[in-house]
């Protein structure tokens, strides 16, 4: 027999049937959206990254406009430029500097260990710059990550490849603390790398060279400079000199001011006012203590999005044999004007760095592995030794 129901009792019956069907439907979605997010967000991270950086209202446009080198900036690359009449200026020294691990990877795994990528680095100072001496400071290399400081550097493999060519420099924490502004101050390792680096260059001279920056040639015209620092334009609208590349003989009175200007700084909020701008504010307001090379000599091609890509995209076989006969025709670089390549970690490592190997440097053919390619020793391999 039919169950009868009132109206009202069935059109209540049905709205808690829809609304039960709905609540389902959430739940589904939602727990799609959970199992799917690691596979989306990926990408979704990147298309959002994308747009950030190549919308029409992008300051990259600014960065990488086209430019042309100055007087000025060719006479500092070529080391023609006059020293006064009564100076006797000596060489900078040829050593290459390196810092890595200040901050520890037991306690925080996101600031990463001495890589394939850094490994290289090292290796263009050694065959493309041909340095008499190579310096790698650091507080902390073992791998796998140890609680304690200075723990068997070369316990790391890439640091053992590169053991019989270079020097290591230990730091203790305490030593690193010394030199903010304030002991315990909340500075970033790479704010402590700035003051460090300065301090080094101010000490001893030399050239300093971040992890991810590489040396194609020597830099002999630089060496000579009659000016105490040498350093590279960032972008081609000249906004600021980049302190990951930096050339300089000991007692700068350049450095000296630079220096002077982490006193008394709260550095927190802050990630490349010192370290960009400000040099290249002093370089406006003392030209003839400093040197400022043309954007193309350091920092070309720049960070943004379009010049990361150009550097990692593909070549073709055809594409791939001029590439190389220009590198070769420019003793190591890719333009006349370059002497190192930056290559942008913060940019460029999840989309590109993170995924080169030896295999992939030595088979694929990209811009950058044509450029690196030839610092790779031939005992590593593909299965990462």
């Amino acid at each position: 027999m039919a169950r009868w129901f009132p109206r009202n009792t069935a059109r209540a019956w049905d709205k808690i049937s829809l609304l039960r069907r709905r609540r389902s439907s959430i739940i589904f979605l939602v727990i799609l959206a959970v199992l799917l997010a690691p596979y989306i967000w990926p990408f979704l991270y990147n298309f959002g990254d994308w747009v950030r950086q190549t919308n029409p209202w992008s300051e990259q446009y600014a960065v990488q406009q086209h430019f042309v080198s100055t007087q000025d900036e060719l006479d500092c690359l070529f080391g023609r430029t006059a020293s006064p009449a009564d100076a006797e200026t000596e060489l900078i020294p040829n050593n290459v500097h390196f810092i890595f691990g200040l901050s520890n990877p037991h306690e925080d795994p996101h600031v990463g260990t001495f890589n394939f990528i850094s490994y290289l680095a090292v290796r263009s100072a050694i065959v493309g710059m041909r340095a008499e001496n190579v310096f790698l400071h650091y507080t902390y290399l073992a791998d796998p990550p140890a609680p304690e400081p200075n723990v068997n550097p070369f316990s790391n493999r890439w640091v053992h490849h590169l053991k019989d060519d270079i020097t290591l420099v230990y730091h203790s924490p305490q030593e690193m603390d010394a030199l903010k502004n304030e002991p315990g101050a909340h500075w970033q390792a790479a704010h402590v790398s700035d003051v460090l680096r300065l301090r080094l260059l101010r000490e001893q001279g030399g050239i300093y060279l971040d992890i991810d920056a590489f040396g194609l040639r020597p830099f002999t015209d630089l060496l000579r400079s009659p000016r105490d620092i040498i350093m590279g334009h960032e972008g081609g609208n000249r906004g600021g000199l980049c302190n990951a590349i930096m050339v300089a003989r000991k007692n700068s009175t350049f450095i000296d001011r630079w220096a002077a200007e982490y006193n008394n700084v709260d550095l927190s909020h802050e990630w490349n006012f010192h370290s960009v701008i400000l040099p290249k504010q002093l370089q406006l307001q003392n030209p003839n203590d400093i040197c400022a090379l043309p954007p193309s000599t350091f920092f070309w091609p720049t960070w943004t999005w379009q010049h990361v890509q150009w550097m990692h995209e593909p070549l073709t076989r055809q594409q791939a044999r001029q590439w190389a006969a220009e590198i070769d025709r420019n003793g190591g670089s890719l333009f006349g004007e370059q002497l190192a390549y930056h290559s942008w970690s913060q940019m460029a490592w999840d989309r590109f760095l993170s995924k080169l190997t030896p295999e992939t440097v030595r088979t694929r053919d990209t811009r950058f592995n044509l450029l690196v390619r030839r610092f790779l020793q031939d005992d590593v391999g593909s299965a990462w030794q």
